[in-house]
């Protein structure tokens, strides 16, 4: 094998970055293949190159010929009495043995098979490397330029291949004009007749996480922890942040400097807007802070419904609803508990409502009760009143029985001289 050849499979190794030891392995498929169809061979051929040496003899091919009584085609064919001879003694007929059949010369059309074969089989070794290679690196974020679109679609150049951003996975808003540098979420890697397709986003909530990662350095070396995101791309995002040492700020770690990290995130995604919250075990203090900037009166948590009663003063509602009730639909997403929101008079209204419903409930009660009672008496014979029974005590003798009849003058009132 000449130098030169050489030098020209070392070339494809480092602009394919292909190791050389495969490309010795495609070569020797390639010759094989090519010898096999140039000879009509049935069985199989081996191939094995030396790369270390420059002579005719560095290739070196092995065939399986059959064993038959009179040959045919020399290239796939043995005599049996050669077979015996030279290979092995025992052979008999339709028996294959594998010899060396390396040819003086491949000449043209072989030539040309063989190199077919080649550029097809590094084609393949380079789309299996790129596969495996991007598919290592789903869900990480990398940075590619907009090459073109394609009706809806747009096609971002990201280094070795131009990777599809479709339209379900693009932000409303955003221009993606030619030639712009924009950081992309590697959702998926798909195999295609023309090689791997990466299909990138810029709507996935994990984007948030990524480019955090790599503004704050905390976040990077796990210091700094984000517990959950929720996100509306375009319009505003949500995470939770966490520290186990006391000693560091969470919050502050992603804000940073006069605010330089979390402005860096919102220049990347076109001014869409972030709350950084600050995360807690606790869930009333959780879902305090998601509503954040709303200020929250009080928390009441239900474990089994895993719900939230929030109550807010009444200039904060609004704030903490959101527009379209999207502050407290993020809130919902990052904390994963359903928040039900009333403001102070709400409730106030509400707890009203309820006490005088239970007055009227209790005096209705009250009144069957008498009205029972009257009943009662009015069925009781004259006299007497059913259930009850009257014992005349001295008490009672002092008193004079009332008579219709009977008139008070002045002069029973006045004293007794």
């Amino acid at each position: 094998m000449n130098a030169e050849f050489i030098d020209a499979l070392r070339q494809i190794e480092k602009e394919k970055d292909i190791p050389f030891e495969t490309l010795i392995r495609t070569l020797e498929m390639a010759l094989g293949k090519a010898y096999k169809k140039h000879y009509n061979i049935p069985g199989d051929v081996i191939v094995h190159v030396d790369a270390s040496s420059s002579s005719k003899s560095a290739i070196k091919v092995f065939a399986e010929k059959t064993v038959v009584t009179a040959v045919e085609n020399e290239h796939a064919e043995i005599l049996l009495s050669v077979a015996r001879a030279k290979y092995n003694a025992a052979a008999q007929l339709d028996d294959l043995i594998k010899v060396e059949a390396t040819p003086e010369s491949w000449g043209r059309i072989a030539a040309q098979t063989a190199r077919q074969v080649m550029m097809q089989d590094f084609r393949e070794t380079e789309r299996e490397r790129v596969f495996e290679e991007y598919n290592t690196r789903i869900g990480e974020v990398d940075t590619g330029i907009v090459q073109r679109r394609e009706g809806n679609n747009v096609y971002i150049n990201i280094g070795k291949l131009e990777a599809l951003l479709p339209a379900q996975e693009q932000v409303p808003g955003e221009p993606y004009k030619f030639n712009d540098r924009i950081k992309v979420y590697l959702l998926e890697v798909r195999r295609t007749g023309r090689g791997p397709s990466v299909v990138v986003s810029r709507s996935h909530p994990s984007l948030i996480r990524r480019l955090f990662e790599l503004e704050v350095p905390e976040i990077a070396d796990q210091t700094v922890l984000i517990k959950s995101v929720a996100r509306e791309a375009g319009a505003r995002s949500k995470i939770a942040v966490y520290a186990e040492d006391e000693k560091i700020d969470p919050v502050g770690a992603c804000v940073g400097h006069r605010g330089g990290r979390v402005q860096a995130v919102v220049n990347e995604l076109y001014d869409e807007k972030i709350d950084i919250i600050r995360w807690s075990p606790n869930v009333s203090l959780f879902v305090a802070e998601s509503l954040s900037p709303a200020k929250v009166s009080s928390v009441t948590v239900n474990e089994e419904k895993k719900s939230c009663y929030v109550l807010v003063p009444d200039n904060q509602l609004s704030l903490a609803i959101g527009k379209s009730g999207q502050n407290v639909r993020l809130a919902a997403r990052l904390t994963g508990w359903r928040i039900d929101i009333r403001s102070e008079s709400q409730a106030a209204r509400a707890a009203f409502q309820k006490a005088e419903e239970e007055f009227n409930a209790e005096r209705e009660q009250v009144g069957g009760v008498e009205g029972g009672e009257l009943a009662a008496v009015a069925a009781a014979p004259e006299g007497e009143v059913a259930g009850a029974e009257h014992t005349e005590t001295e008490e009672d003798s002092d008193f004079v029985a009332y008579d219709e009849d009977v008139t008070i003058t002045a002069d029973m009132l006045r004293d007794d001289e």
